[in-house]
C-alpha cells in the first residue's frame, strides 16, 4: 500500500500539472480535476499547530494527499503518515507524489473506504487525525460530471458524520490527541457529528475569504476531552483584494511561499 519503490518520471503526464506543495515538496494534480486549495492548507496548518509534536498521523479521505502531506511537512522527521482514500485516480496521484518526494518510508497510502473498520479500525493510536469532508449532501447541488471533482464536493462516499466516527475510532487515548477538519461555516452538522462520535469540540475558527463578507468555511479542532476556546476569524484577503498579513504568514509557516496561477487550459 505504499508508494511505488522504483524510479518515477518527474514530468507530469498529459492532463496533469506538477505544483508546489510545501518547501521543496511538489504535488501531482489533474489539470481539470480536483486541485488542492486554501481549505487544505488551512486544515493542515490548524492540525500542525494543535499537535506540533505528533508522530503518528492519519488523513481520512485524503484525496491527492495534500492535507496529510502538508501536516507531515511541519512535523519532525520521525513522524509517519497513513492516508485512506476511496477514489483510485486520487490514490494513484498521491502514490506518485509520495515517490517523487522520496517519502515512501514515511507515508503509507491505503486505497479504500474510511467507513470500513477493517481499514480504519479502532486502533486508538494516532496522535493527529485530519480530514476535509465533502460539504454538499446529495440533492443539494449539481454533481460534477468529473468523478474526481464530484467525489471531493458531494457526499457520495460518506459525510462529516463518517469522518468524525472514523476519527474517534483512530485517536490515541488521553487528552492530547487531536482531530482537525474543515467544513462549511453555516452547516450545523459538524457540531452534531462531533457530538455523535463522542468527541469534544476544542476550537472552531471561521474563515473569511474576503473582509466584509460572511465566512465560508470553519476549521474544527476536536479531542477526547478539554475546554473549548475559539480563535478570532481567519481572513485571507482585505476588502480591496490584497492578501492579509495573517494569510501570508500562514503560508510562510507552511512552506508555501510561492504563488502559482492555476493553468487556464
Amino acid at each position: 500500500m505504499k508508494g511505488p519503490a522504483g524510479p518515477v518520471d518527474p514530468d507530469p503526464a498529459v492532463g496533469e500539472t506538477l505544483d508546489l506543495l510545501a518547501g521543496s515538496w511538489r504535488i501531482l494534480q489533474l489539470r481539470r480535476g480536483h486541485r488542492f486549495s486554501s481549505d487544505d492548507l488551512l486544515t493542515a496548518w490548524t492540525a500542525a499547530r494543535s499537535r506540533p509534536d505528533a508522530l503518528d498521523l492519519l488523513d481520512l479521505g485524503s484525496g491527492i494527499g495534500s492535507v496529510g502531506l502538508l501536516a507531515l511537512w511541519r512535523m519532525a522527521p520521525a513522524a509517519r503518515l497513513r492516508t485512506v482514500e476511496i477514489q483510485r485516480i486520487s490514490h494513484d496521484l498521491a502514490q506518485r507524489t509520495v515517490a517523487l518526494n522520496g517519502l515512501q518510508d514515511r507515508v503509507t497510502l491505503v486505497h479504500g473506504d474510511l467507513r470500513d473498520q477493517g481499514l480504519v479500525p479502532a486502533s486508538g493510536r494516532h496522535d493527529l487525525v485530519t480530514g476535509s469532508p465533502p460539504y454538499i449532501p446529495l440533492g443539494k447541488g449539481a454533481v460534477s460530471p468529473h468523478p474526481q471533482r464530484a467525489g471531493a464536493r458531494m457526499e457520495l462516499e460518506g459525510s462529516v458524520f463518517d469522518y468524525c466516527e472514523a476519527a474517534a475510532r483512530s485517536l490515541a487515548p488521553g487528552p492530547a490527541a487531536r482531530f482537525c477538519f474543515c467544513h462549511q461555516a453555516a452547516d450545523p452538522r459538524p457540531l452534531q457529528a462531533i457530538e455523535a462520535a463522542g468527541l469534544t469540540l476544542l476550537a472552531r475558527q471561521e474563515v473569511v475569504f474576503r473582509a466584509g463578507r460572511p465566512p465560508l468555511i470553519a476549521l474544527f479542532t476536536c479531542g477526547r476531552e478539554g475546554l473549548r476556546e475559539d480563535p478570532e476569524p481567519f481572513t485571507l484577503r482585505h476588502d480591496d483584494g490584497r492578501w492579509t498579513a495573517q494569510y501570508l504568514e500562514m503560508r510562510r509557516e507552511m512552506g508555501a511561499t510561492e504563488f502559482r496561477a492555476r493553468p487556464r487550459r
